[in-house]
């Protein structure tokens, strides 16, 4: 039965990637048809997409009962992110960091973090978590950054002159419309959205039963597996753009991965179901901090993460994974 459940959650990590990869590219083609501009695709489906197996798995997790895989999943795949994937793509090639990155974006990232922390202390006296949660209304100061994360990110690109003028979007919104690629989109969206919520489904069950049969605490399940195997995404498409010498491209997608985790993932799924933390530590939240701190102070110093530091973003991600495996 165990062996079983792997092969469960093996089979749910696959739905739950596959589906992302057809609802997004189903999203961006359905967007393109509808002359949506390149830019916002960019900054809303794309983003959304490349996030959106944590949020059908945090989701499915607390609405099974298990809020500490929910929680470990977006602060494993935050540190997921920060260190391993910064890490391995710096040692592909060093990646160049561009200003407004380290003066705009980094910080907020580095403030949803901290906003995170906060809340995840009922009482700031106690450096103890258990018991903690983080609940509806904690959700939605997590939603109005999210919100404010988004209307700064349209201001920039407007502000920078990528966005369309209004003459450009009455141009295209007369353009013709070709129907039948139009239905065949929205069937890949469909198909991908019913995988991502049957993968979730079959992962969060499968993962939960493994982790109650060895013993294993569902914030360690959270924080390891789930959160690498939907980080996938973000590994994948941060690599091979740093081979291919476009390190803006994989610094902004874990850039923006991390604020959309923290501030849309979380606050969502506070909202719908607050998360009582059982499992999570002030290891695990500080981890969080020194991490995305570390990206920083390697992205300020000469803008670029040199394959030095990379490494050291790399080894951090081992140390905190054998950490947490000796906790077992």
């Amino acid at each position: 039965m165990t062996l079983l459940n792997i092969v469960y959650i093996i089979i749910g990590v696959a739905l739950v990637l596959w589906g992302a990869d057809r609802l997004t590219e189903g999203a961006s083609s359905l967007a393109r048809g509808m002359h949506v501009p390149e830019i916002i695709i960019g900054l809303t489906i794309v983003a959304a997409g490349t996030s959106a197996p944590e949020l059908f798995v945090s989701l499915a997790s607390a609405l099974k009962g298990t809020p500490d895989m929910a929680v470990g999943n977006v602060i494993g795949s935050n540190i997921f992110n920060t260190t391993l994937i910064v890490g391995c793509s710096a040692l592909v090639a060093p990646m160049v960091v561009e200003k407004s990155t380290v003066r705009k974006d980094i910080p907020f990232a580095v403030g949803a973090s901290l906003l995170l922390f906060v809340l995840c202390f009922d009482d700031m006296a106690s450096p103890h978590l258990w018991g903690n949660e983080i609940n509806r209304s904690d959700g939605l100061l997590l939603l109005l950054g999210f919100a404010g994360f988004m209307v700064y990110t349209f201001h920039m690109a407007k502000k920078d002159g990528l966005m369309p003028s209004e003459e450009e979007l009455e141009e295209n919104a007369e353009k013709p419309k070709d129907y039948s690629k139009l239905l065949r989109n929205i069937f890949w969206i469909v198909v991908g959205l019913g995988c991502l919520v049957y993968g979730s489904d079959l992962f969060v069950d499968s993962a939960t039963y493994v982790a109650n049969r060895f013993g294993v605490r569902q914030s360690v399940i959270g924080l390891t597996i789930v959160a690498g195997g939907t980080s996938l995404p973000e590994l994948a498409t941060s690599v091979v753009a740093a081979y291919k010498g476009r390190s803006a491209i994989a610094i902004g997608n874990v850039i923006g991965s991390n604020v959309f985790n923290i501030l849309m993932i979380l606050g969502l799924t506070a909202v719908i179901q607050p998360l009582r933390i059982m499992g999570i530590t002030i290891v695990d939240l500080t981890m969080l901090l020194v991490t995305i701190g570390f990206l920083w102070l390697f992205s300020f110093t000469k803008y670029y993460v040199s394959r030095r530091e990379g490494l050291v973003l790399v080894v951090s991600f081992l140390l905190y994974m054998g950490w947490l495996f000796y906790l077992i």
